[in-house]
């Protein structure tokens, strides 16, 4: 569906030249929803702003639904960007229309007749739940209603795909679940590519079908979300990771302790089964649990564990090693 093909983006300052993006290939699948994190700078809305060209790239391509974006002539690449919506964190309502004359600014764009634009405005309010919202200014709105006005002139053209910048970093914890479920439900009825970058892994967890982590311009990660939180291979991955599960410990809990301290990570069905209770069942050792998490990635468990295990040297090699077996991902992270 979209193919990002060595595409490098750089900035001429003062300075000298800023590379903003750095040889950066992906593929993003049809009817997805994909995920692009990082911190500031990372060069996240650098990429996704190459998407439509609104950035122009350096170098290397851009394919969106059979169509290599960077090849166009204007002319033709204005037609293109008429089937990818897009959809900011700071809304850019203009505050001197009406929500319908926001979204039918679009559809007039598009060469649309007054028939057609009060038909689709109608259904796009409809949609995203602001029919009573008619004709208020964006003045009149909460955050999330404005968003929702966004989203609505975004897919006023049918796109095919939908870029989203940063669109809940704006909004309070509430509003942005709901604005996520409006995504979902978008992404399921409509069939839609929605590409969302965010610097938010509780964003990520809730909708993200895969997910690329980017530092300094390039792609360090790339997977599928349950996979990437499970087991994450990067530092800075690791980083957001834990600002969402919050499973690190206090020094002073790993200190003097008389037996080793192990991470246990129960994947799916793993994380429903009683692990923990048949070691201590079945092995001469006691467990001291020191912390335990359970999250639900897209609805399937993913369990964090933390304890330390005293007894017999012996015991608790074999306790470990059933631990192993049974989850096949046990990290000692202190000794005795």
């Amino acid at each position: 569906m979209i193919v990002i093909d060595k595409v490098v983006k750089e900035y001429k300052t003062r300075k000298g030249n800023v590379i903003g993006v750095d040889n950066v290939s992906l593929e993003i699948n049809k009817g997805e929803i994909f995920g692009i994190v990082g911190y500031s700078g990372a060069g996240k809305s650098s990429l996704i702003r190459c998407l439509n060209l609104l950035e122009k790239p350096t170098s290397g391509e851009i394919t969106v639904d059979g169509v290599k974006l960077t090849s166009l002539s204007d002319r033709e690449l204005r037609q293109a960007r008429q089937k990818i919506g897009m959809i900011f964190q700071h809304f850019y309502l203009v505050s001197s229309k009406t929500v319908f004359e926001n979204i039918a600014f679009a559809l007039k764009a598009a060469g649309k007749d007054k028939a057609q634009i009060e038909k689709r405005v109608s259904e796009l309010l409809e949609l995203v739940g602001l029919s009573d919202k008619r004709d208020v200014y964006p003045a009149q709105l909460s955050g999330g209603q404005k968003q929702r006005v966004g989203i609505a002139r975004a897919l006023a053209n049918d796109p095919n795909v939908l870029l989203c910048d940063e669109a809940t970093s704006a909004l309070d914890p509430s509003t942005t679940k709901s604005i996520l479920s409006l995504l979902k439900k978008i992404n399921k009825e409509l069939g839609l590519t929605i590409v969302l970058i965010t610097h938010e892994m509780d964003v990520v967890k809730e909708i993200c079908d895969r997910i690329a982590v980017m530092q300094d311009g390039k792609i360090i990660e790339e997977g599928q979300v349950y996979d990437i939180f499970a087991n994450p291979k990067q530092p800075l991955t690791k980083a957001f990771i834990n600002s969402v599960l919050h499973f690190e410990l206090p020094e002073h809990l790993l200190e003097r302790r008389q037996g080793p301290v192990i991470k246990i990570t129960f994947k799916g069905s793993a994380a429903e089964e009683a692990i923990v209770s048949d070691v201590l069942q079945q092995f001469k050792v006691k467990g001291n649990i020191l912390h335990g998490k359970i999250e639900y990635i897209q609805s399937v468990p993913l369990g964090i564990f933390i304890m330390e295990l005293n007894g017999e040297k012996t015991e608790i090699e074999k306790a470990i090693a059933y631990i192993i077996e049974r989850t096949n991902n046990v990290e000692v992270i202190a000794h005795a």
